[in-house]
């Protein structure tokens, strides 16, 4: 089913990053770390659609997106900056893989930390703190940290901020590769979650299955 949202707010999160709200549908449903197919409302854009994630929460009166611009995309994503209020989008019913499933470790890669903001949201709000919860993520630079305020002040979340391309960075010199994963192993229960770019998600599985890391503990998402 279609649903026709109109924008309520839009607000800079980082350099090329959008915090945007929309009116929420009567009876829209969706579990934290769930997505959508979203679309622009206009002529030509309609079957234009991408996935992305909703980063509030369901009992909330209005549904929220963080979605990073890609300004040399021809799409859904290159036109983000350029809404105005009022503007009008199309979405489907909600789908998507990866949900709570019990205090873990998130691992991330650039916008790929979006399904985790509700999930540690909802976790915080329903038991006070993120004791036994571990955020890895990784980006290009630190300009590139979506919500990093945010997440540094979620209580007891513990925060590991990975900078690949910039050297001067606090956060450079990490990588997740097969004897970073190994120390999360030996430090972390639960389940570990995975969303980025395919590859990425690709290799840390298959990294953590070699670590004796049980499939049923790996929770991902492929959004193609």
């Amino acid at each position: 089913m279609t649903h026709v949202l109109t924008l309520q707010s839009i607000e800079p999160v980082t350099h090329d990053t959008y915090h945007l709200v929309f009116n929420k549908p009567d009876g829209y449903d969706f579990t934290p770390g769930q997505a959508c197919d979203f679309a622009l409302a206009r002529d030509g854009w309609r079957d234009k659609q991408r996935p992305f994630t909703f980063t509030g929460l369901p009992t909330e009166p209005t549904l929220e997106f963080v979605i990073k611009s890609y300004p040399d995309h021809d799409g859904v994503t290159e036109q983000i900056a350029g809404l105005q209020m009022t503007d009008q989008v199309e979405i489907s019913d909600a789908w998507g893989a990866i949900e709570d499933k019990g205090p873990g470790t998130f691992i991330a890669g650039g916008a790929g930390v979006t399904p985790f903001i509700a999930i540690l949201k909802r976790r915080l709000q329903t038991h006070g703190t993120l004791e036994d919860c571990r955020l890895v993520f990784s980006n290009k630079t630190e300009k590139d940290i979506i919500l990093r305020d945010t997440f540094t002040s979620m209580p007891g979340l513990q925060r590991d901020f990975i900078v690949t391309d910039e050297p001067d960075s606090e956060f450079h010199g990490k990588r997740i590769d097969k004897a970073y994963l190994k120390g999360l192993v030996e430090e972390m229960d639960g389940p570990f979650y995975i969303c980025g770019p395919d590859q990425m998600v690709t290799d840390i599985s298959d990294t953590l299955k070699e670590l004796g890391v049980r499939e049923d503990r790996i929770v991902t998402e492929d959004f193609g």
